[in-house]
């Protein structure tokens, strides 16, 4: 079980029930499960009925009864409250509909996850203050979070860097990109007993960045998944 999988976030189950279409008019019913959870203690079942988009009568399992918003749902409230048999059925739908339907939700998709893809390449830059940039590319991860930094001699580098938001694929997976902008320098190598034409000449790109996450394995790219503690992958 994933104690912290949405850390603040509430999941929601939701189901639709219409009771009544007419003339234009509609009642309908929407039960709600919110949870953190399988454990019934963070567990919420509210139900509650509409008439044309307006709720007029609620039961929550935190009151344990019916609680009305207009003289026909404090109507309804009252009988409903007033009605063992009633409030026993929707106190049990918690534990009978609310737990059942989160484990399936848990077991299917809350607790999967997907590790990344990445892929990093230079190219131009069209505009800004520096004349390359590096693009690291992460596809097909799930859960959505994610976390990707930039690393300089194993600091983080911040300046010169624009990502984008986590991008559906529309697969269930998401893809997200992040740029950094830098400038080239190059590095010269020469030896006397060397003849002009063989001295050796050696360009280092991204001021040692792309030497750095090439070579010298100093890039770092951190992936967070909402099932896990965070895992740290290493270009």
């Amino acid at each position: 079980m994933l104690n912290t999988l949405i850390n603040a976030l509430i999941n929601t189950l939701i189901n639709n029930s219409v009771f009544l279409s007419s003339d234009g008019f509609m009642q309908y019913r929407i039960d709600h499960c919110l949870f953190n959870s399988t454990d019934l203690k963070d567990i919420e079942y509210i139900k509650s009925n509409y008439y044309n988009k307006v709720e007029y009568v609620r039961f929550t399992s935190s009151l344990g009864k019916f609680v009305g918003f207009n003289a026909y749902g404090i109507y309804n409230a009252e009988r409903w409250n007033n009605d063992p048999t009633e409030l026993s059925r929707w106190r049990a739908q918690k534990e009978t509909y609310c737990q059942h339907n989160i484990g399936n939700w848990y077991s299917a998709v809350l607790s999967k996850s997907v590790q990344p893809t990445v892929r990093l390449q230079s190219v131009p830059t069209p505009s800004g203050h520096h004349p390359s940039m590096l693009v690291c590319s992460v596809y097909d991860f799930y859960p959505k979070n994610i976390k990707v930094s930039w690393f300089r001699d194993r600091k983080e580098v911040s300046s010169d860097v624009t990502s984008t938001e986590e991008m559906e694929n529309g697969d269930w997976y998401y893809q997200i990109h992040s740029h950094l902008e830098y400038t080239p320098s190059q590095c010269w190598s020469k030896n006397p007993s060397m003849p002009e034409s063989e001295r050796n000449k050696i360009a280092i790109g991204a001021s040692g960045l792309v030497l750095g996450l090439v070579l010298s394995l100093a890039g770092f790219i951190y992936y967070k998944r909402k099932a896990r503690v965070s895992d740290k992958f290493v270009l």
